[in-house]
Order: structure tokens, then C-alpha cells, then sequence
């Protein structure tokens, strides 16, 4: 059976339907209302899938509402279908040809439905998030501090800081309570922290950002991560391999934890070693060693799983 696929422009204030390449098309509000019309849109043409670019946010909102409509989404990278199209020959670009470009996409892809996350996953990943980005705002203002010489600026900043580091505590008990009413969570947690150097942050970060973790094999997790080398051979040629994409987040907090696990554990020491005395770059190293924990917590996650699994 031929899966019938509407594709979804996803805008700030509106979403762009379309079922198929060039089939009917419907604009509506990014709305509840709108929404709603969407998805009686896509009932009334049998569509089984709906496809949309992830558009900063923007898409969240459809994203959940269509599946509990009961149709099945998925979201792809914009960049990819972008790609897609101009491979296609796609020279115009209007919000009803873009729809269609996606619906072609998921066809052209057999992309399969993307489960949304749960209540609880959604409330982690959105604490984590919030963490991130009072913690770089907190940075900024201690980097600012130094360059203050006046007395009422500098007690704006230090009160500024100290705000912000309440926050921080703040978010940090709600991480730590939201893990702990989750069975796997807290012993996955449990099971991270094992490894020294590893602390709540990178705990939260990866559960957050990597939900997966444990039930991929290691090859997939790293790509995941964006921490596995891309090949760039052609013909006699061996090019340098690089690493691209991938959950940025989770691999810039890999690199950090790395360094600081390295000190304590000898054989992420040794392995640094190894390599800086072949002559590998830094950067190679910094990304081999990410990579190296990575597939250490992936071990522990999928051992978790299998215990927790057996005595359940």
C-alpha cells in the first residue's frame, strides 16, 4: 500500500500544507484551531504521515497536537530537504512548493514516524535546556566582572550572578527530583556517575539530549553524537576523515567531561597518550576522546537496560 504523505511548511504564524508533491493544499494558522483543520485535511485525503522541517521550535507545537489527533509525524533537518530539492531540479521556492518538496521528501526518504517524547522526557529536556542557558549567561557576567572597575556596576553584575546561580540551584533540584521518578533514569544516573568525572550536568544533558543511549550499537550512538569520522575517499585517494552534525550539545559536553575523566581514569590517559605521540592533532584527540567516553556510557546504559529489564 502507497503511503500517502502530507508535507508541512511550518512558519511563525502559519503552516503550509500539501498531500504529495503537487496534490491539494491548505494554509492554516499555527494555531489549536488551525491545527485541528490540518489534521480534518489530512483525514479527508488518507494521508498516514505527516512530514515537517524543524523550524527552531516552531514545529513543536503541530508536531503534538497531530499525534494526538492520531496521525503519525515526522520531522526532518531543513537543510537535507533544501539539498533534496535542488538535486530534484526544484527552482522555485514558494511556501506551497516547499510543502510539497517535504511531502516528496518522505516519500522519496520512506521516512518512518518519529515518536514524540513523553511528559516526562519533554520536562527533562526542557529543564536541561534552561540549565544550558543560565549557565552561559551566568559565564558571561563572571567574564564581565573582571573588566569592571566601577563599584555600582560591579554590584549590579555580582548581584546579576548571584541570582542567576539561584536559578541554577533551583533548576538543578527540579533535574535531580525528575530523574528520581523514573526507575531507569535514576539507576541509568546512578550508572553514569560511576565513571569519575561524570556529575549531574552531563547526566542530565545526555538523558535529555540522548534518550536512545543503550539501545543503539556504539558506531550509532558516536554518528548520533556527531562524533563518528565521515569518510572522504575517491578513487586512489584517502582524504582526512572530519566529524559533522550530530546533537551538538551532547558533544560539547563530551568534550569537557573527557578531558576532566582522563585525569582520573589511567586508561583514557594512556589512550590520549598513545595518540598525541603518533603525531594526531588536538582536535583528533579531543574528538577520540569524546567519543571513547561515549561508547563507555553506552555500555553502561545498555547494561542498565538489560538489568532492569530481567528483574522486571
Amino acid at each position: 500500500m502507497t503511503t500517502i504523505i502530507c508535507g508541512v511548511d511550518v512558519s511563525g504564524a502559519t503552516l503550509d500544507a500539501r498531500i504529495r508533491r503537487d496534490g491539494p493544499h491548505l494554509r492554516v494558522e499555527r494555531s489549536c484551531q488551525g491545527i485541528a483543520e490540518l489534521a480534518a485535511f489530512c483525514r479527508r485525503h488518507q494521508a498516514s504521515l505527516v512530514v515537517m522541517e524543524a523550524s527552531g521550535g516552531y514545529e513543536k507545537l503541530a508536531f503534538a497536537l497531530l499525534w494526538q489527533a492520531g496521525l503519525a509525524c515526522a520531522i526532518v533537518n531543513p537543510r537535507a530537504v533544501r539539498r533534496f530539492a535542488q538535486a530534484m531540479g526544484y527552482l522555485e521556492k514558494t511556501d506551497r512548493i516547499d510543502a510539497g518538496v517535504i511531502a516528496h521528501y518522505g516519500a522519496a526518504m520512506e521516512l518512518e514516524p518519529q515518536t514524540p517524547d513523553t511528559p516526562a522526557q519533554a520536562r527533562l529536556e526542557a529543564l536541561a535546556l534552561r540549565l544550558r542557558q543560565l549557565t552561559a549567561m551566568r559565564a558571561a557576567q563572571d567574564n564581565q566582572r573582571r573588566l569592571v572597575e566601577d563599584a555600582t556596576a560591579l554590584v549590579s553584575i555580582e548581584q546579576t550572578v548571584a541570582f542567576l546561580s539561584g536559578q541554577i540551584r533551583t533548576l538543578e533540584a527540579a533535574i535531580d527530583a525528575c530523574l528520581g521518578e523514573d526507575p531507569l533514569w535514576t539507576r541509568l544516573a546512578s550508572a553514569f556517575r560511576a565513571i569519575k568525572g561524570v556529575a549531574d550536568r552531563t547526566v542530565a544533558t545526555v538523558l535529555a539530549l540522548m534518550p536512545e543511549i543503550g539501545t543503539l550499537s556504539n558506531k550509532a550512538v558516536a554518528k548520533l553524537a556527531g562524533l563518528a569520522p565521515i569518510a572522504n575517499d575517491s578513487g586512489k585517494r584517502s582524504g582526512p576523515r572530519s566529524i559533522r552534525g550530530g546533537r551538538s550539545h551532547v558533544r560539547t559536553i563530551l568534550y569537557l567531561v573527557a578531558d576532566v575523566a582522563r585525569k582520573y581514569d589511567p586508561s583514557l590517559a594512556d589512550f590520549r597518550q598513545r595518540l598525541l605521540a603518533q603525531g594526531k592533532p588536538k582536535m583528533v584527540v579531543r574528538v577520540a576522546l569524546a567519543r571513547k567516553l561515549l561508547v563507555r556510557l553506552n555500555a553502561k546504559a545498555r547494561e542498565t537496560r538489560a538489568e532492569l529489564a530481567y528483574a522486571l
